[in-house]
């Protein structure tokens, strides 16, 4: 199968535009399957009373009235998220668009509770976690039906190639969102919704403007996540969420990571990787002939 065509998908408008969005992509058994998990999540969720390292949930939040945010790292939780992110129809997709080799970076289900759920202001990805390269995207899938009231994704096609946005606030403090001046230079009303059935999935380059509105429907609106880059990007710690997004992050999918890196035009064949093992000394290394 070539890189323009995925399951009978063309997505050569990757590159240009930043985005795809492809309506139903995700079929059973899959879906059913992610499904299930996503609301037996829901269901636990009910036992607890604020925000923990499992679940982010908003305030009033109660087992009578669940009004759960996030689920922080799927692919951590449970086998069925692990194995769609890491080898099934989301792990494939990845290595399809990027062309080659991916590297898993992290992972989230977002599900914007009903009756008012949080929007997401308008930002970029990469300020969160920084690469050495912007190959980084994110894939969603919908796990239930998402039209307008729900809050769907939006996306500005062509922003990835523009201006990288200050993401603080003018104190100074993190905010996570573009400010309205950088807003309002921006052709807003070519934003791009993307809803669709069940199943449906969106994929964004780091660099594109995005964000949705609150879901003002009686339903709500879970999206999972998954970001990867191509294997040879590496994310770059100490900035941002880097170093702290699960267990999995840095696992190579779809082929084996070269140990190179390029910086500013110079190819870096880098050393084995000993994070999980310990680095031996350079005199070990040189009398290990």
């Amino acid at each position: 199968m070539s890189v323009d065509e995925v399951q009978g998908v063309d997505v050569s408008a990757y590159d240009t535009d930043g985005y795809l969005h492809l309506p139903g992509y995700v079929t059973d058994p899959w879906l059913s399957e992610l499904q299930q998990v996503a609301a037996a999540f829901v269901d636990e969720s009910r036992t607890v009373e604020s925000s923990n390292s499992r679940f982010d949930v908003e305030d009033g939040h109660c087992a009578e009235s669940p009004r759960l945010r996030r689920l922080n790292s799927p692919v951590d939780q449970h086998d069925t998220f692990a194995r769609f992110a890491l080898e099934g129809p989301a792990a494939q997709l990845a290595v399809q668009v990027l062309g080659g080799p991916v590297r898993y970076h992290h992972s989230k289900l977002n599900f914007k509770w009903s009756d008012g759920g949080e929007a997401v202001e308008w930002h970029q990805d990469i300020q969160f976690w920084p690469h050495t390269d912007f190959s980084p995207l994110t894939i969603g899938v919908y796990l239930d039906d998402i039209d307008a009231e729900m809050g769907p994704m939006g996306v500005l096609p062509g922003s990835h190639l523009g201006t990288l946005y200050n993401l603080y606030r003018q104190d100074g403090s993190w905010g996570g969102a573009m400010n309205d001046s950088d807003i309002a230079a921006l052709s807003m009303d070519e934003m791009v919704w993307l809803d669709g059935p069940a199943g449906s999935v969106t994929v964004h380059n780091c660099c594109l403007v995005h964000g949705s509105v609150a879901n003002t429907s009686p339903r709500p609106r879970p999206l999972l996540l998954q970001t990867y880059s191509r294997a040879d990007s590496y994310p770059i710690l100490g900035i941002g969420a880097n170093g702290v997004t699960g267990k999995r992050s840095g696992t190579v999918i779809g082929g084996e990571a070269q140990q190179s890196v390029t910086v500013d035009g110079r190819v870096i064949p880098g050393a084995p990787d000993w994070s999980q093992r310990g680095a031996p000394t350079i005199f070990g290394s040189q009398n290990d002939k």
